[in-house]
């Protein structure tokens, strides 16, 4: 993983990014390695997603559980604080309503991220056994980064981070 970072953002706005990893993640590192790589525990993808946030200029908050009920209440604490959210819904992919409904009530943006192309087959080389998924969490994410094992997250941290430094994200300022 690098270790350092080319792009620089263009806002100074402390933010806080909030990275909730659902069910199957803490078992990172013992999982498929052609879909989810060499990364070696779900510690080491958030020490990688912590320290591109540092280089942004951001606080990365992290959260990972097997459960939806600690999801959900971890969602409804964090929301005065969060400034977005990252979130890999892993096992709650084609299920989780209670979390997508959580993450849509706090009114932050939240980008959905997946270590494979959940779209694609089974038999490509970035799907998933059992794919492709229809994910219940699309329809209401800002954005999704996918397919890029672990360049996932650094493609969704700096995507969240430009979206909230632009005025007009969203259409927040817009004229129109």
């Amino acid at each position: 993983m690098a270790d350092t970072l080319a792009w620089h953002r263009g806002g100074t706005e402390k933010h806080t990014i909030v990275l909730i990893d659902g069910p199957n993640m803490p078992n990172l590192g013992k999982r498929n390695k052609r879909v989810y790589g060499p990364i070696s525990s779900i510690d080491s993808l958030h020490d990688y997603v912590k320290k591109i946030g540092a280089g942004l200029g951001v606080e990365v908050e992290t959260f990972t559980s097997n459960y939806e009920g600690a999801i959900l209440d971890f969602v409804h604490e964090s929301s005065d604080r969060a400034s977005g959210y990252l979130l890999n819904p892993a096992g709650l992919t084609t299920t989780g309503e209670p979390t997508r409904h959580a993450l849509e009530e706090t009114k932050k943006p939240f980008v959905e991220i997946h270590f494979s192309n959940i779209s694609a087959p089974p038999w490509s080389g970035r799907g998933l056994p059992g794919g492709p998924w229809q994910s219940n969490f699309t329809r209401t994410a800002t954005g999704m980064s996918m397919g890029l094992r672990e360049h996932s997250y650094l493609g969704a941290i700096i995507a969240l981070v430009s979206a909230l430094d632009d005025e007009n994200f969203l259409g927040q300022n817009s004229p129109l």
